[in-house]
């Protein structure tokens, strides 16, 4: 069964969810159907094994690359006519006689004893292929070759290039073997480290040719977060009685427990309004909250959108009319990288969408809080806070730098119910996971 178990740690690492459940149902599955159909084991490991599109075009992909034993198949058999090779070096004779049974196992043992399934960057391919093939026994065959080279072992010339050609396919096969291997366990694990880091990267430090991994890697968190916060309007609690109500029930049966009454959880969606300041500064960053946002269409009800530098506008129209890969870019040449006036920015707020904010609004703002020491207008902060739900203050920049030089962050802060360091992805995810969280009632 260790081939199967390989097959499913390569379909892991390309990303198709395998519980401990279905990795049993998969050898009751081979146990059954056996390696001999190998179309009818494609089939019913798919139907066990892959469940979304992806996850069965990844499988078929994994699957041929998985069970294709196609290495030293590029040299005819030898004529059965002639003697077979016997030099007295197992890998010798096994090339010389076109074994390509005995050389797969060999090939396959020692990637087992090489730990070629760890590879893990395409840069070890050569490494570990060399590696691999001193353990079938490179070293030894390069010594028989040297002797046969210096006359110590008769065979003369033709026999060295024989042997030298045999040499050269083992390399060649062997590091076709180790690229299979990599496509099937490596080449998705470096993407993952890739997303990893990227996790931790402060998104004013990312470089544009990342922006297209991010976005996908925004929408699989969102994904996740409206799997996990899709509208519910009643979900129980196994475990957790609701005495009062219990009782309330059972008045009739003398409060007896016949009927019993379990908590539910209720599941709002929340609404929101965001104020993005698109200055130069953070402008990547608010790009980015934007675009996260936005993918939670299934779980924000009303979301509210406003960006500024120098002064504050509505730009709604804009993300609800275009691709978020158009529409941010349209956002930003429309009011990004001016001068920065927190206070103008407030006054038009409260002046021109005052009804935006009331007591169910989370009230989102990201921003330095670097006003160019104009008027900072703490006071429509205030009034922020006493009409909004909650107010969530997300900075980009390391807490120690707040209140120092033109940041206002110190005056801000008292007004907002929560103030973050906001400086990657991830502290993006687990700020929007607390908010739609809080939305939780029971």
């Amino acid at each position: 069964m260790r081939p199967l178990e390989n097959f499913i740690r390569a379909l892991r690492a390309r990303e198709v969810r395998i519980s401990v459940i279905e990795a049993m149902e998969a050898h009751e599955v081979l146990a059954n159907l056996g390696f001999a159909n190998r179309t009818l084991l494609k089939d019913a490991l798919s139907l066990t094994l892959a469940k979304t599109v992806i996850e069965k075009q990844r499988f078929d992909e994994s699957f041929d690359l998985f069970f294709s034993r196609d290495q030293f198949t590029t040299t005819k058999p030898s004529d059965a006519s002639e003697p077979q090779a016997d030099t007295g070096n197992d890998l010798a004779d096994m090339l010389l006689n076109n074994d390509r049974e005995g050389l797969a196992a060999a090939m396959e043992d020692a990637s087992r004893k090489a730990g070629i399934k760890n590879i893990r960057f395409h840069t070890q391919v050569n490494f570990m292929a060399r590696r691999m093939v001193d353990q079938m026994g490179l070293a030894e065959l390069e010594r028989l070759i040297a002797q046969v080279g210096r006359g110590d072992i008769s065979g003369g010339d033709t026999f060295t290039a024989e042997l030298e050609a045999q040499r050269s396919r083992l390399v060649r096969e062997g590091r076709a073997f180790v690229e299979r291997q990599y496509e099937l366990y490596g080449r998705f694990t470096g993407q993952q480290l890739r997303e990893e880091f990227l996790e931790r990267t402060p998104l004013a430090a990312l470089d544009r040719r990342d922006y297209t991994r991010m976005n996908d890697l925004i929408r699989r968190m969102t994904r996740k977060l409206a799997s996990k916060y899709r509208p519910r309007h009643k979900r129980t609690w196994r475990g957790h009685l609701d005495v009062r109500r219990t009782l309330r029930v059972n008045m009739a049966h003398d409060a007896i427990p016949f009927e019993t009454v379990w908590k539910q959880k209720r599941i709002e969606r929340p609404k929101v309004a965001v104020i993005v300041d698109v200055s130069r500064s953070v402008a990547t960053a608010a790009q980015f909250l934007l675009m996260f946002l936005y993918n939670l269409n299934e779980v924000l009800s009303d979301l509210r959108s406003f960006a500024f530098s120098s002064y504050l506008v509505a730009v709604d129209d804009i993300l609800d009319s275009n691709d978020l890969e158009e529409a941010i870019p349209k956002v930003l040449d429309r009011i990004g990288f001016m001068s920065t006036d927190y206070g103008r920015a407030f006054d038009d707020l409260k002046s021109k969408f005052a009804n935006t904010i009331d007591r169910r609004t989370t009230v989102i703002i990201l921003g330095d809080a670097r006003s160019n020491y104009g008027d900072p207008r703490a006071d429509i902060m205030r009034w922020i806070n006493q009409r909004a739900r909650q107010v969530v203050w997300l900075n980009p920049e390391p807490e120690t730098f707040w209140g120092t030089g033109d940041s206002e962050m110190r005056r801000y802060r008292p007004y907002c119910h929560v103030a973050r360091t906001c400086r990657t992805i991830k502290d993006l995810e687990r700020v929007v996971d607390d908010i739609l969280h809080s939305q939780t009632r029971t």
